[in-house]
């Protein structure tokens, strides 16, 4: 073993990523704007101990006492049997309706749905006769059923989003896209092929996932295979689109693979796969709905949690498929082989 030939190896790699310009200011940059975005994102959000629903207004001072309770994170809710079906699986601990007599409902199966109706109780000193009490029963939705369709969506964005952005990145820097040039192939058979190629992993790779997980964990599937299936297939489309849509012109390996980190870290934060988003900052809810894997897991998670159909998710379906044919006509036009 020569060790003056091992430092020469190490000091050409070296130089040539510091005259790589754009991938040395990624590789400094990208942490920066990771932790002050992430450091918005959750400024207003706290470790509260129970979720509770509201229905209506909450701003009548007749029943501010138990909205001014601490440690209780209070959710508006907009559609009334959604947010009983949340109570169900015990995604909110109580809900609440503010829009006439009061009346709240519970999950008999829930420790904190019995801790936060004392709450709700001690706070009127003298409980109104009219205040309905509704019980719901079902049992909670574990955490992993919540999260396996979350899991399944975020594979589908690393494996489109690397497997197509990056490997053309490197197609690029070794000379293979110069060489495809010489032939007939054009720009828009080269970049069909990709999505053809990685939409066919993608899918081989979630079947397996979603068999084998299956298999170990015995997850809920209440809703419709061909739905969940369109939902992944849209997802896969139009995150391989943007993929494509990075690696059009970077001909660094670094840089693409910054871009990547910087498209692919909010998504999994903001995209709601380890942690609900209700009740954190706005801004980040609003931004969240522009991801497209916010939709992707949302519309999964309703299918295989909720008993969703076709139907209930066309509207993801549609944004998905939109989002990818607008990158992919972005990505084809920008193109280039060398």
């Amino acid at each position: 073993m020569n060790l003056r030939r091992i430092l020469a190896v190490v000091t050409a790699r070296n130089r040539e990523f510091y005259r790589d310009k754009a991938g040395l200011g990624w590789n400094i940059l990208m942490p920066f704007v990771m932790v002050f975005g992430f450091a918005f994102i959750f400024s207003g959000s706290q470790a509260d101990m129970f979720k509770v629903g509201v229905l209506g207004e909450t701003g009548d001072s007749g029943r501010s006492a138990f909205l001014d309770t601490r440690h209780i994170r209070f959710i508006p809710q907009a559609d009334e049997t959604e947010a009983i079906e949340k109570v169900r699986y015990h995604r909110i601990d109580l809900l609440l309706d503010l829009r006439g007599p009061p009346r709240y409902w519970i999950n008999e199966l829930s420790p904190n749905s019995y801790i936060v109706e004392r709450l709700l109780l001690q706070a009127y000193s003298q409980p109104p006769q009219d205040m309905n009490r509704e019980l719901v029963s079902g049992r909670p939705v574990r955490y992993v059923d919540w999260l396996l369709p979350g899991v399944l969506a975020m594979n589908v964005m690393f494996s489109s989003l690397w497997g197509v952005g990056w490997v053309i990145v490197r197609y690029r820097k070794n000379g293979v896209l110069r060489r495809l040039r010489a032939t007939p192939l054009s720009a828009g058979e080269f970049l069909l092929a990709q999505i053809i190629s990685r939409l066919l992993v993608v899918t081989a790779v979630t079947l397996l996932v979603f068999a084998g997980t299956n298999a170990l964990l015995d997850f809920p599937m209440r809703g419709s295979y061909l739905a969940l299936g369109l939902v992944f297939l849209s997802g896969a489309i139009a995150l391989i689109s943007l993929g494509l849509t990075v690696s059009a012109r970077v001909r660094s390996e670094e840089l693409a693979d910054g871009l990547l980190n910087l498209m692919s870290w909010p998504m999994m934060i903001l995209s709601g796969i380890w942690f609900s988003l209700e009740g954190t900052n706005i801004w980040a809810q609003r931004l969240a709905e522009l991801l497209p894997l916010t939709h992707m897991v949302e519309a999964a998670r309703r299918i295989m949690l909720d008993g969703a159909g076709l139907t209930d998710v066309t509207f993801e379906i549609g944004i998905l498929l939109t989002i990818g044919l607008v990158l992919l006509t972005v990505s084809s036009r920008a193109f280039r082989w060398q």
